[in-house]
């Protein structure tokens, strides 16, 4: 590989939140996948990285103290190109300059959040400008988020902002969707974080129709074939032919039969309660759609995250760079313990690699 290719081929990992368990799955999908990990880099902070390596090498799985730990090594790197020059097993860092440090885990703090804004943004950055394949995000705590004055709620939309920045069109230019997804199930969302009243008015013609597009578009280069996409009702049954809602009707069937007129494999509305089961694919059961378009945010991640969490990828599609994330939070409640499972964080990673080619 020339080192053009290894530098466009690199993978920035942003530390999330320093009071949660970002930084120790990191520690741990090094640790327990050094191969699979082989260029990809962390964007974070020394001390922060430090205390995750401390923190892992003193447990067992389990939590179980362990006689003789043995600590990470954690390389310096100040290009993203300098990652093919570290040792496999060893962690590359680029520490960001004047990054607030660790904080106590489990607290909510305006300095964590905006230490993981200020890597999440500089990765990206990095991404537009095509100087590595793609970035995983370890999760943020959209609070801490808040309270350090971001005015984004969560990883998509300040990622959203800043790819529209790189363009210099609106951000309304620049429509982004969640995907989450395991080996057996992927969802799309037509609507991400607002609050559920919220979401149903976002229910339009033009959304459903938008969602589908970018769908259709973001898995068409990744299978390499047009995806079947199955799309959920917003009420029950469907809908019930109007008894329990006119939406299917009036909004969500029209979408449907634009998308079939532009060439797209849509079908739908099916009942909500049922689409997931059937787009579920196992070894005795391949599904019947490679993705299901869900109404809301609650609707789409709940059979997702049922099927196990520590599977679960999140992407975001539509934007100009590839990125994944763990399908799950912070973590307050168990962050310094040592027990917290970098599975989640290593799917991120395959999948990343897969989406960058």
């Amino acid at each position: 590989m020339s080192n053009q290719a290894q530098t466009n081929a690199a993978i920035a990992i942003t530390q999330g939140d320093c009071a949660g368990i970002g930084p120790e799955i990191i520690a741990k999908a090094f640790r327990d996948a050094p191969q699979e990990m082989r260029g990809c880099f962390v964007v974070g902070e020394l001390q922060t990285l430090r205390r995750a390596t401390a923190l892992v090498a003193g447990l067992a799985d389990g939590g179980q103290a362990i006689a003789q730990p043995i600590v990470q090594s954690i390389a310096l790197i100040s290009r993203a190109e300098e990652v093919w020059d570290v040792p496999c097993g060893a962690i590359p860092l680029l520490a960001l300059p004047d990054l607030p440090g660790p904080q106590a885990y489990g607290q909510i703090s305006a300095r964590a959040g905006d230490a993981a804004a200020r890597c999440v943004i500089w990765a990206a950055q990095a991404a537009l400008r095509g100087e590595i394949a793609a970035l995983v995000t370890a999760p943020l705590h959209k609070e801490a988020l808040s309270l350090a004055g971001v005015d984004y709620p969560g990883h998509t939309e300040l990622l959203q902002a800043e790819a529209a920045l790189h363009a210099g069109v609106p951000v309304a230019q620049m429509p982004v969707r969640m995907m989450l997804a395991n080996d057996q199930l992927r969802t799309v969302l037509v609507s991400i974080h607002m609050s559920l009243r919220d979401a149903l008015d976002a229910v339009t013609q033009t959304q459903i129709l938008q969602t589908l597009k970018i769908t259709h578009e973001a898995l068409l280069r990744n299978l390499g074939r047009a995806p079947r996409i199955g799309v959920a009702g917003l009420n029950p049954h469907a809908g019930e032919g109007g008894l329990f809602g006119r939406e299917e009707i009036e909004i969500i069937s029209p979408a449907i039969a634009q998308a079939k007129a532009e060439g797209l494999d849509v079908h739908g509305p099916f009942a909500p309660d049922t689409i997931f089961m059937r787009a579920r694919n196992t070894a005795d059961h391949p599904g019947e759609f490679d993705v299901v378009l869900a109404m809301y945010h609650d609707q789409g991640l709940i059979p997702v995250k049922y099927l196990g969490v520590e599977k679960g990828v999140n992407v975001t599609l539509g934007l100009p760079l590839v990125r994944t994330s763990p399908d799950h939070g912070t973590a307050f409640d168990i962050a310094g313990q040592g027990v917290a499972e970098a599975d989640s964080m290593l799917e991120a990673v395959r999948v990343a690699h897969s989406l960058a080619g």
